[in-house]
């Protein structure tokens, strides 16, 4: 009897070595985790990356939610969202609720002064018409040379209507005295990059606005195909005023100077997240710590989804095989995360 119960209560002892054991790998099982993703496509395989790995740590996590930058932040405070990993600052520091501080935080920058935007042109324009900035469009021979439809003006592709972007290039130019010699061609940005490309493949000129990472800088890559220009002088828009300094940019690859006035503010991409959720989840403050993302790959898995990889099966697939590129690094990520978790 004694032999048995000494069994048992080995069995038992194991037993539970082996169910803690089960808990440490999957620190996240029994919780659910909300998210959200921005409404620009370059959002969704940083997305799928952070759901994927929260799943290696047992977490069950929802669909996310397609918010705009306004009700995202809203919603976190609220606690509604748990967290995004599409946080562009400084550009987007306007837009934090006055309460963010107390109730949410930036747990995590995926790409560090990656998140770049301004203007580019064809690499052989550049040189023909010795091209450096937006000013050089106000000249006559270079603005025939990028007049698509006759009307006298330099043709840009700009952003979306309803971006705000839209409305700070509008300014822009405004400023700079070029909207006589300039049209912002405005349509579906992603229906204006393909005639963009379309016209650099026939030899014509392009001129367009972009932003990293995108797919944009993969089709037609900076330094080789096009390059990056200066605007005349940097004019912030009144809520841009704090940020005049992140508007110069050195060692931009494919700039026509170092440093490039790019007009705009250079960004992190970081991840915000509640703070209740943080607090809670120790393994997931860990793992949004950690996580990096090259700027490059984010812009191939891009590119991918607009040639038509566009899927969610297909989006988790590239995000499968980026961590199997980078499986020793990933598995460093998941590793501290359990160790968090057991602190």
């Amino acid at each position: 009897m004694k032999k048995l119960l000494a069994f048992l209560l080995s069995c038992a002892l194991f037993s539970g070595i082996f169910a803690q054991a089960q808990d440490a790998s999957m620190p996240g099982e029994g919780t659910t985790v909300t998210p959200a993703i921005a409404n620009w496509e370059s959002a969704r395989p940083i997305a799928q990356t952070f759901i994927t790995l929260l799943e290696e740590l047992g977490y069950e996590v929802e669909d996310p939610a397609t918010l705009t930058n306004p009700i995202f932040y809203q919603s976190l405070v609220n606690g509604d969202i748990d967290y995004w990993a599409h946080s562009w600052m400084p550009n987007q520091s306007n837009q934090l609720p006055a309460n963010f501080e107390e109730r949410a935080a930036f747990a995590g920058t995926v790409v560090e002064r990656g998140a770049l935007q301004g203007y580019l042109v064809d690499k052989a324009s550049a040189e023909e018409y010795g091209i450096t900035s937006l000013a050089d469009f106000s000249r006559d021979e270079v603005k025939q040379a990028f007049d698509s439809n006759g009307d006298g003006k330099a043709d840009l592709v700009g952003a979306e209507s309803g971006w705000a972007i839209a409305e700070v290039i509008d300014y822009q130019l405004e400023q700079y005295g070029l909207q006589d010699h300039i049209n912002v061609v405005d349509a579906s940005y992603n229906a204006m990059f393909a005639d963009v490309l379309a016209r650099y493949n026939n030899g014509e000129p392009v001129l367009y606005y972009t932003w990293t990472p995108n797919f944009t800088v993969f089709e037609l890559e900076p330094g080789n195909d096009v390059q990056w220009i200066n605007v005349p002088e940097i004019a912030p828009t009144p809520e841009q005023e704090d940020l005049v300094d992140s508007m110069t940019v050195s060692n931009v690859e494919g700039a026509v100077s170092d440093p490039l006035k790019m007009g705009f503010p250079a960004n992190d991409i970081r991840v915000a997240a509640n703070q209740t959720f943080l607090d809670e989840n120790p393994a997931a403050a860990a793992l949004f710590s950690q996580v990096k993302i090259p700027l490059e790959d984010v812009s191939e898995m891009t590119a991918r989804i607009n040639e038509g990889e566009d899927s969610a099966e297909e989006v988790a697939a590239m995000v499968d095989e980026w961590i199997g590129n980078h499986q020793e690094e990933v598995d460093g990520w998941l590793e501290s995360a359990r160790a968090a978790a057991q602190q």
